[in-house]
C-alpha cells in the first residue's frame, strides 16, 4: 500500500500536467481560429474552458482576483447582471444585454493560465499564424478576383467584415514591429528581415483593400506609442511623420483611403443639411441620441439590454438617419453608459487604466498588452468593440495572456530590478 500512494500521486501529476498542456493548446487554437470562424472560436472557448477550469488553482485565482486588472473585468460583470434587475425590457432582452459582458470573466482565467504556463508566446504566434494566412487568403482575392468565395463578401475580404479584418490587421502590423525590433536587437537579420516583410504585408493590406476611418485615428497613435516605447520621445514623433510620409504616397494609389477620408466631410455636412443618411450620419445621430438616453438616467442608467429598446422608441416617427433603430450607440463608453450610467462607464475606465498600469514595463509581453489595451481604448470612440464577438475576443485573449506572461516574469528571480 505504501508504494501505491507515491504511485497514485505521479498518475495524478502527470494527468494535471496534460490537462494543462491541453488548455495551452486550446488557447493557442482559440487565437488562431479569431480571425476566420466564429462558430470555432465560440466551440474552441468552450472546450477551453472546460479543459482549464479543473486545473485552476485556487489560491492563484484569488491572488488574481485581488489585484485591479483581474477584479474589475468581474466587477463590470456583476454589475451588468445586476443591471438586469431595472431593465424595463423582456427577460431575453436583458440576457442578451448580459451576453456582451460574458467574455471578460475569462479574463482572469488567462491571467492564471499564463501566469504558471511558459507558453504564452504560443498564443500570440498562433494569433500571427491566423492572420498571416488570412493576409495571404486576401491577397489573392484581391489579384484574381475569381478566387473569392462568397459573392456576399467585398473582394479581399475572405470572411467576416472590413472592420474585423481591419482591427486584425492593425494589430499585427504592430506586434510584428515589435517582432522585427527585438530580432534585429538580438543580431538576427534573418528573422528581423522575415518579421518586418510581414508587418509590412499587413500594413499594404490596411492602405488598400481595409481602409477605415478608424485606420487614420489609431494608426497615429499607435506608431507615437511604438515610437516612444521602443526609442523614446524623438523615436515617437519620428515614427508618426515616416507614416504621414508613407500616407502620402500610397494617396495616389489607394481608393479605399481616398473615398473614407474625402466622402467623411460630405456625409457630416449632408446629415446636417438633410438629414442624410450615411455611415459619418449614423454615427452622429445614435452618439446624440445615446447622450440624451444617459440624461435621464444617468447614475445607474436604464438596465442591462435596455439599449436596443430606447432605440426603437427614439425612431419612431422620425426620418431619414433619425429613423434608424440600432442596438448599440457605436461608442463603448455609451454602450456602457446607457444601460449602466456613470457608475459603469468609471468601472470601465478602471478597467482600461488598470491593464495599461500592469503593461506599463517595457518587455515583450508588456508591449503585446499595451497595443491591445490601446487599440481598444481609441477605436472605443467608434465602436463597442468589447461587446463584439471578434474585437471582445481579441481584448480578451491579448489582455489576458499578456497580464499571465508579464505576472510570471515579475515573479522571476532578479526581475525586481527590471521593469514589471
Amino acid at each position: 500500500m505504501g508504494e501505491l500512494a507515491p504511485q497514485t500521486a505521479r498518475q495524478r501529476a502527470f494527468a494535471r500536467e496534460r490537462m494543462e498542456g491541453a488548455a495551452d493548446a486550446l488557447a493557442v487554437a482559440l487565437a488562431f481560429s479569431l480571425p476566420w470562424s466564429t462558430s470555432a472560436t465560440g466551440i474552441l472557448a468552450v472546450l477551453w474552458l472546460i479543459t482549464l477550469v479543473p486545473t485552476l488553482d485556487i489560491g492563484a485565482l484569488r491572488r488574481v482576483l485581488a489585484t485591479p486588472a483581474g477584479a474589475l473585468p468581474v466587477m463590470l460583470w456583476l454589475l451588468g447582471a445586476v443591471g438586469m434587475l431595472w431593465a424595463e425590457v423582456p427577460l431575453a432582452e436583458r440576457l442578451d444585454g448580459l451576453g456582451g459582458f460574458h467574455k471578460l470573466l475569462c479574463i482572469p482565467l488567462l491571467m492564471v493560465q499564463f501566469e504558471r504556463s511558459a507558453r504564452g508566446v504560443w498564443v500570440l504566434y498562433g494569433f500571427l499564424s491566423g492572420c498571416a494566412l488570412l493576409l495571404v487568403t486576401s491577397f489573392a482575392q484581391v489579384l484574381v478576383p475569381a478566387l473569392a468565395w462568397s459573392s456576399d463578401k467585398l473582394v479581399g475580404i475572405p470572411v467576416k467584415d472590413t472592420i474585423s479584418q481591419n482591427t486584425l490587421f492593425t494589430v499585427c502590423a504592430f506586434l510584428l514591429a515589435d517582432r522585427t525590433w527585438h530580432a534585429w536587437r538580438s543580431k538576427k537579420p534573418g528573422m528581423a528581415l522575415a518579421f518586418g516583410a510581414l508587418a509590412l504585408g499587413f500594413v499594404a493590406n490596411l492602405l488598400f483593400v481595409t481602409f477605415t476611418r478608424t485606420t487614420a485615428v489609431l494608426v497615429p497613435i499607435l506608431m507615437l506609442l511604438f515610437g516612444f516605447v521602443r526609442f523614446g520621445a524623438k523615436g515617437g514623433f519620428g515614427l508618426v511623420l515616416a507614416g504621414v510620409l508613407v500616407a502620402a504616397l500610397a494617396w495616389p494609389m489607394s481608393q479605399p483611403m481616398r473615398f473614407r477620408i474625402v466622402t467623411f466631410f460630405d456625409e457630416v455636412a449632408r446629415y446636417r443639411v438633410d438629414n442624410e443618411r450615411s455611415s459619418a450620419a449614423e454615427r452622429l445621430e445614435f452618439w446624440k441620441k445615446s447622450i440624451g438616453f444617459v440624461a435621464r438616467a444617468p447614475i445607474i442608467g436604464h438596465g442591462t439590454g435596455s439599449t436596443a429598446s430606447l432605440f426603437r422608441e427614439a425612431a419612431q416617427g422620425q426620418s431619414g438617419v433619425a429613423a434608424v433603430a440600432s442596438v448599440n450607440p457605436h461608442n463603448q463608453v455609451l454602450a456602457v453608459a446607457v444601460p449602466l450610467g456613470f457608475v459603469g462607464a468609471a468601472l470601465l475606465a478602471a478597467m482600461w487604466l488598470a491593464h495599461l498600469w500592469l503593461f506599463r514595463g517595457g518587455g515583450a509581453g508588456a508591449w503585446v498588452g499595451l497595443l491591445i489595451v490601446t487599440q481598444n481604448v481609441v477605436s472605443a470612440a467608434f465602436h463597442s468593440h468589447l461587446f463584439d464577438f471578434t474585437h471582445g475576443w481579441l481584448y480578451v485573449i491579448g489582455v489576458g495572456a499578456a497580464a499571465g506572461a508579464v505576472r510570471k516574469e515579475a515573479r522571476r528571480p532578479g526581475a525586481s530590478e527590471q521593469p514589471p
